[in-house]
């Protein structure tokens, strides 16, 4: 089945009202004596966040803005793929394929859709174009869940490989961040015939050193370089626990966070503290609320927690591409302010042709500071076009 769908979002009310019950239902537990958030997200701080997201935040503006963009799905392996395609007025305009990661989703890049789409309506060059194509990640969002398992990052990209064959692009880009780092730079290289570059963000394994670092090493670092060590010495120590649970035991999980919307929120709203920039303030000074909370609603409504967890278990079991064996495909790399990649180890494993570094933004970009993003990836595809 090769179909493609018109698809708009519509969510039954009777889910809006179920979750403003539970949020009102939320049993808190006693509070952890302390302040901040050095043993995860305050009680104050949620206690709030949840009381807005229960009685302020209004769903039906953000679905209808969301619903401003073409939507359709696709079956394609088994599995459901709702994507956004935005078609620019350029006609000479470059396809690519936008990529989201954990705990994302297609609304990382509402803001970015404009400037990539019409660069002469926002200021740019009108030979900048992109037509974009934005999948809500299979297990994510209004993809649904996935119904087999095996969906690692590899069975991912090669899904997307038959997604932009059946919209018709036979020469195109690809972008990602988080997960996206990973799909992306796989997409490049099964799909090499047609991909003409990969640009990439907030990018771990394969961009980062593989185990210690000798102290003669170390001593050969710039104090850019340094730090970065340092924040990704400090992720593994204390920030990773995350990561561990959902290589694991996604499943057990899963129960607790898919029946309580307080307990997603909080999972979720974690890591757009201790993620964006700067890391010491609240996530609402990177990010706009309203667009915090719609990403946990494309969790929340759709029941996808656990499937999106689940992408963590299948890439540390079901296999992939995880080898340093050195691509061809240019690659291009744009490191914000809380990134942890480093050029040096980049190398080894992929054609870097193209490498930004910024003092602002956080892993992520593309809510943080669209602008910059959109700057870097235009100017790392001009010259690939």
């Amino acid at each position: 089945m090769t179909e493609i769908r018109p698809f708009r979002i519509d969510v039954p009310q009777s889910d809006l009202d179920d979750l403003r019950e539970r949020l009102g239902r939320t049993r808190w537990g006693a509070a952890i004596p302390g302040k901040g958030w050095e043993r995860g997200v305050p009680e104050d701080y949620l206690r709030e966040l949840a009381e807005y997201w229960r009685t302020e935040y209004d769903w039906r503006a953000h679905e209808a803005a969301l619903n401003e963009y073409p939507q359709f799905t696709t079956e394609i392996d088994g599995a459901n793929i709702h994507f956004l395609h935005v078609r620019s007025p350029e006609p000479n305009a470059l396809p690519l394929l936008l990529t989201h990661g954990w705990p994302g989703s297609v609304v990382e890049f509402l803001d970015m859709i404009g400037p990539l789409t019409d660069p002469a309506a926002h200021g740019g060059d009108p030979a900048d174009a992109f037509h974009l194509v934005i999948p809500s990640m299979p297990g994510y969002g209004f993809s649904g869940p996935v119904k087999d398992t095996g969906w690692n990052v590899d069975r991912i990209a090669r899904a997307y490989k038959e997604l932009m064959s059946r919209l018709g692009y036979e020469r195109y880009g690809t972008q990602g961040g988080d997960m996206g780092a990973f799909v992306s730079p796989s997409l490049g290289k099964q799909d090499a015939d047609h991909v003409v570059g990969v640009h990439v963000n907030a990018a771990s394994y394969g961009f980062i050193p593989y185990g210690e670092v000798s102290d003669e090493e170390l001593a050969t670092f710039t104090d850019v370089e340094k730090a970065r060590i340092a924040r990704l010495k400090n992720w593994t120590d204390n920030g990773s626990a995350y990561f561990q649970v959902q290589a694991t035991q996604p499943q057990t999980l899963s129960y607790g966070l898919t029946d309580s919307p307080v307990g997603q929120l909080a999972w979720i709203v974690e890591k757009f503290k201790v993620w964006t920039y700067p890391t010491e303030a609240l996530p609402e000074e990177a990010i706009d609320r309203d667009r915090m909370l719609t990403d946990v609603m494309l969790y929340w409504l759709t029941d996808t927690f656990g499937s999106a967890a689940n992408l963590y278990y299948e890439n540390m079991h079901s296999g992939g591409d995880w080898s340093q064996e050195r691509g061809t495909m240019p690659t291009g790399v744009a490191v914000f302010a809380e990134d942890i990649a480093i050029r040096r180890y980049a190398e080894y494993g992929y054609n870097i042709v193209h490498w930004s570094d910024f003092e602002r933004g956080g892993h992520f970009a593309a809510m943080e500071v669209p602008d910059l993003l959109t700057a870097d990836v235009r100017a790392f595809f001009r010259t690939l076009r």
